[in-house]
């Protein structure tokens, strides 16, 4: 009878490890999913950032400094891609900031804003912020999912043992979360 039950209490634990390690592999590769559907649409984004300045340029002739830090930006972040999400997150942070401050400040050029190669970009750009909206809600859940399994028992003993840490969340800059100053960006 206590071989049995040995035997027995032996099978659950071995049965729980291998449900647990399942549960595991499944949660990180869902973050890494999730991860590359935000790549997918970052680049996206990336590709139509020189066609966005190209239209704007002749039209935002003294906005020079904006278009060229946006360039630099979409550069550094492509850069980025590939190193991990913490860096690529922040600067796409900055550059969430900057296209929102091109549109605002587009508002003030009549010309530009009747252009019907600006207006199928911007409709383009929006496009794709939502939809990387939505993969970053996506991502994010998938995160949550993920860092509550390795951190909560029993994976909380299993993940060290295979290697597994806490991955971020894709998280809004602080300067995103405030409405925009059109003082300041006309100034």
């Amino acid at each position: 009878m206590d071989l049995a039950f040995v035997l027995g209490v032996a099978a659950l634990l071995v049965l729980g490890g291998f449900l647990t390690y399942n549960t595991l592999i499944a949660r990180k590769n869902q973050v890494d999913n999730a991860y590359g559907a935000v790549e997918a649409y970052l680049k996206k984004r990336h590709d139509l950032i020189p066609n966005l300045v190209e239209a704007v340029k002749r039209y935002m002739a003294h906005e020079r400094e904006l278009l060229e830090r946006l360039v630099e930006l979409r550069e550094r972040a492509k850069e980025a891609e590939g190193k991990g999400p913490e860096e690529a997150f922040r600067l796409e942070g900055e550059l969430s900031r900057l296209l929102a401050q091109v549109r605002l400040r587009a508002e003030a050029y009549p010309d530009l804003k009747a252009s019907q190669n600006f207006l199928q970009l911007q409709a383009a750009l929006t496009e794709v912020e939502d939809s990387l909206a939505a993969a970053r809600r996506f991502y994010n859940q998938a995160v949550t999912d993920y860092n509550n399994a390795i951190e909560q028992i029993p994976g909380r003993f299993l993940a060290p043992l295979m290697g597994l840490g806490r991955k971020p969340v894709f998280t809004i800059p602080e300067e995103e979360r405030e409405r925009p100053d059109l003082g300041k960006l006309f100034a």
